[in-house]
């Protein structure tokens, strides 16, 4: 007898059951065999400091539905986990625990104590965001989980930087960079949020030299930087300056000469047409700047107060200095106007102030070189192909048109938790390169002199995640893993760092192992709220995926993100949605807990059979309609399923799932074969047959939904296991996890007996449609007719067939016949092809409803008739549409012409009924 399952479902009673289960046996283990293709997946290592988000959910059920897939396929699957050490994150977590504890700031503390306070907090929270991946079913190799500064990667990010160094393409330069004033560090393009800010439009005169009382007007959004003015730029065709271009103009305050300069990325259109030039304060003026080989002044000290180069306003913070300088000039006269502006302002997303682009000596990667193989290997090569390939593919352009114009890589970051930068100095400044901490006592290799300090800096965060794919792996050591699981096969990431990581990772891996990182990059879908907005803590729109798996449960998150998300399109998420996952399980559990309690006398029965039949019944031999029909189905499905999966289409995938699962099988199947059952129609054998249609076809569902749904699939196969085993004669496969995904088969499609099956469905839909309608009352027999075109579609109901469909759609009796006579007083529902379904409503409806539905009908065929006209009176379609095309629209226009023939005909003879 198979264990009874629970009425209802309850999936918080077995996720963490199956969870353990899985990590006991050490299922998600991966270990090299030569016998397995490897497949390799390596997470994006999530922030140490951060916690489960949405988008996190969504990323790793899509890797997670792939790894299941490949697994279950018989691949050595690799799912990599780790954390990013994530810097000035990190640091400023711990800055503001210290502070808050103890009441002592980092420099008080010092570096050494510092770091130790960081570990210690690393080992005590670092793990949150890993913990709760396994709350959502992740079938990593958590025994392979990886830190970006554990010893091995700290290893590989040394060896890096001493290969670029010594290649000469890592210099220390004095460039423009992004910079956080209150946490005084240069930060990265991805730890930058900009919002719009409603401020002012600042319209200053500058005195053209030696003509006094005339000025050119120049519009700025920051008259704190004028101080950094080393010129005033207009447009080459604009005809209001064309006779200043060249002479010089006097800066205000200061009264420092700078030039009026000609330059075709000036915006005529902005504030007057000038624009004031500070290349040390402005990413577009630095490029200005060395276009026209201007200074570059830097007016601002670290910490946003402005320096000596403003004059008096030395030392003042830069939005104080702002209104302090605006009233001095609005006091000389040099103030024209002012108006409201709203602008897009960087802000850091940790400290969340504004950040100053600013010029700085820094750490840089010359990327020029770098970037051409990773170039390449996104284009076609001879034969056709990508080594690497984006998928949606839209996203390769955004990855091109980064590496096409790529600058050099900041890498130096002034913070104390990373990466240290492995250069050490002698006293006279001297640097060198090293893979190892230099011993006491050690010289220079050039100058001979002692080395007496390291560089302060750390590494920019991404200088060790790119190396990931590797690094992970045991570079920069030749290691079997390396050689067996490298290259990767597929990347899940967000579209955000497209160029901020991907790219490098690709560049890294070229550079350092001559070969692609991976095959696929997979650019997931943005999770939004309702109203389409990013989720953010500041507009509080977040739905926390935790909540609702405690909510809904983890499977039907699982499956209603990946039904969601059609391919390139955004999620629109509101926590209701989830009701829909959570309404499958529970379909699914039902139709289950069905299925298993008619199994009951199954294992004893099959036992009785001889071995050929047991063969028989397990290599599917059918003879019923229904059972043809479900296994052609799921042989359909598994094709479908297969195929959209190897392609990456979740969402295909999904919702081909949804509706086998819940239109075929639950729907249909299942409510076919009760009468086999219940009532021993067709007797035992046809009653083993429907058994063993039903575990076969359970067995499949469960398998392909597994990477989906974990957690509700695993509990109910386990249940279903004793009886897979019997019709197998053999052992199952300890775990649903590790099972084997079901294959296809040619000859299992049934394509006729399917087709029977769908006239029989489509007779009963439009009997029960008729019942809905009319709104009669479910208990009330009804007599049926259906009128076929032909002898063929005659044949295509027997006797059985007719016997379904009257208790299907509530039927006392249906006449099926060639030229079948309409009842006088009926309803009908054209079914096209001459197909006609009638059912006798005399003392039943009210015939005036029943003619608005006919004209209903009528009205949608019209409709139907002049569109699909339409399009074959465009020369344009039918001269560039595939001419298969254009027949099929020509055929589908007479049928839809004779369904509107035979429509009319039944509404002229209501309308005598009606009267």
């Amino acid at each position: 007898m198979p264990a009874e399952m629970p009425p209802r479902f309850a999936p918080g009673t077995i996720e963490s059951k199956w969870y353990s289960f899985w990590t006991e046996h050490e299922l998600f283990k991966a270990v090299r065999d030569i016998r397995k293709k490897p497949f390799t997946i390596m997470i994006p290592p999530p922030n140490v400091t951060g916690a489960l988000h949405m988008g996190h959910a969504l990323n790793n059920t899509l890797q997670d539905a792939v790894a299941r897939f490949k697994r279950m396929q018989g691949f050595c699957v690799l799912w990599l986990p780790g954390t990013d050490h994530a810097g000035i994150a990190t640091q400023a977590v711990v800055e503001k625990k210290l502070l808050a504890e103890q009441k002592v700031t980092r420099q008080e503390l010092g570096r050494d104590k510092f770091l130790e306070e960081v570990w210690k907090w690393k080992d005590e929270y670092g793990n949150r965001i890993l913990n709760q991946l396994r709350k959502i079913g992740a079938s990593c190799d958590w025994s392979r989980t990886r830190f970006t500064m554990d010893e091995g990667l700290t290893r590989a990010v040394r060896e890096s930087f001493v290969k670029l160094w010594e290649k000469g393409l890592i210099y220390r330069g004095y460039r423009m960079i992004n910079w956080d004033c209150k946490l005084q560090t240069a930060i990265s393009d991805d730890e930058i949020e900009t919002s719009e800010v409603k401020g002012s439009l600042w319209y200053i005169r500058y005195q053209i030299k030696e003509q006094p009382g005339k000025h050119v007007v120049v519009a700025t959004t920051r008259p704190e930087t004028l101080f950094g003015d080393t010129a005033v730029a207009v447009n080459p065709d604009d005809e209001r300056y064309s006779n200043l271009v060249g002479k010089s103009l006097l800066l205000p305050i200061l009264g420092r000469e700078i030039p009026v300069i000609a330059d075709e990325t000036v915006n005529a259109e902005f504030g007057t047409g000038a624009v004031k030039v500070t290349p040390g304060h402005d990413f577009a003026d630095y490029d200005r700047g060395q276009r026209h080989k201007l200074p570059m002044i830097n007016v601002l000290n670290k910490d946003g107060t402005l320096n000596e180069q403003a004059g008096k306003y030395q030392g003042i913070e830069r939005l104080k200095a702002r209104k302090q300088l605006v009233d001095e000039l609005d006091a000389l006269g040099l103030l024209e106007r002012v108006e409201d502006y709203t602008t897009n302002v960087p802000h850091s997303d940790r400290s969340k102030t504004p950040v100053e682009p600013l010029l700085s000596e820094q750490w840089f990667v010359k990327m020029k070189e770098l970037a051409q193989p990773a170039i390449n290997a996104v284009k076609p090569g001879p034969d056709g192909k990508r080594e690497i390939t984006f998928v949606p593919e839209r996203w390769e352009r955004v990855y091109l048109t980064w590496l096409e114009n790529v600058r050099d890589w900041c890498i130096s970051r002034q913070l104390w938790w990373g990466h240290r930068i492995p250069v050490w100095y002698d006293a006279e400044g001297n640097a060198v390169a090293l893979k190892e901490d230099p011993p006491a006592g050690a010289t220079h290799p050039k100058s001979g002199l002692p080395l007496v300090r390291q560089d302060d800096d750390v590494m920019d965060t991404w200088a060790s995640s790119w190396l990931w794919p590797f690094s992970t792996l045991g570079w920069p050591e030749k290691t079997a893993d390396l050689g067996y699981f490298y290259p990767t096969h597929f990347l899940s990431t967000a579209r955000d760092i497209i160029y901020l990581w991907v790219a490098r990772m690709v560049m890294a891996s070229y550079e350092f192992l001559d070969e692609k990182p991976f095959s696929t990059v997979y650019v997931h879908a943005t999770v939004l709220d309702a109203q389409g907005r990013r989720m953010s803590k500041s507009l509080n729109n977040g739905i926390d995926p935790l909540d609702m798996a405690e909510q809904w449960g983890v499977d039907a998150v699982r499956l209603t993100l990946p039904m969601l998300t059609s391919e390139g399109q955004d999620i629109k998420l509101a926590e209701s949605k989830f009701e829909m996952g959570r309404n499958f399980c529970n379909k699914l559990w039902n139709a289950s807990r069905f299925a298993i309690s008619n199994l009951g006398d199954f294992e004893e029965a099959i036992g009785k059979l001889s071995d050929s039949e047991r063969a028989a019944l397990n290599e599917g031999q059918v003879v019923e309609l229904e059972d043809c029909y479900i296994e052609g189905c799921l042989t359909n499905a598994i094709v479908d399923v297969t195929d959209a999966l190897e392609r990456y289409k979740f969402n295909e995938a999904a919702q081909a799932l949804y509706h086998f699962v819940w239109d075929d099988f639950c729907d249909w199947y299942l409510e076919v074969i009760k009468p086999r059952l219940y009532d021993g129609k067709g007797g035992e054998r046809s009653r083993l047959r429907a058994q063993s249609t039903l575990v076969r076809v359970l067995d499949g569902i469960l398998k392909m939904l597994h990477p989906y749904t974990p957690f509700i699939t695993e509990e109910i196969w386990q249940t279903l296991r004793p009886m897979l085993a019997a019709l197998r004669h053999d052992t199952p496969e300890l775990a649903l996890a590790i099972a084997a995904w079901p294959k296809a088969s040619k000859d299992r499609l049934f394509q006729p007996e399917r087709k029977r099956f769908g006239f029989m469905q489509d007779v009963t839909r439009a009997l029960r449609n008729i019942r809905a309608e009319h709104s009669l009352d479910p208990k009330t027999l009804i007599e049926g007719a259906l009128n076929v075109a032909d002898k063929p579609t005659l044949d295509l109901l027997g006797e059985a067939e007719r016997e379904t469909i009257c208790k299907l759609a509530g039927l006392s009796r249906i006449e099926v016949a060639v030229g079948a006579k309409k009842p006088k007083a009926s309803a009908t529902v054209v079914l096209g092809s001459g197909n006609e379904v009638y059912v006798n409503l005399e003392g039943l409806i009210d015939f005036k409803m029943e003619l608005l539905r006919l004209e209903a009908n009528r009205a949608k065929l019209v409709e139907g008739v002049n569109k699909i006209k339409r399009k074959l009176e465009n020369l344009s379609y039918i001269e560039r549409a595939p001419k298969d095309v254009v027949q099929r629209d020509r055929e589908r226009l007479s049928e839809v012409a004779a369904e509107l023939e035979r429509i009319e005909k039944h509404i002229e003879e209501t309308k005598v009924l009606a009267k």
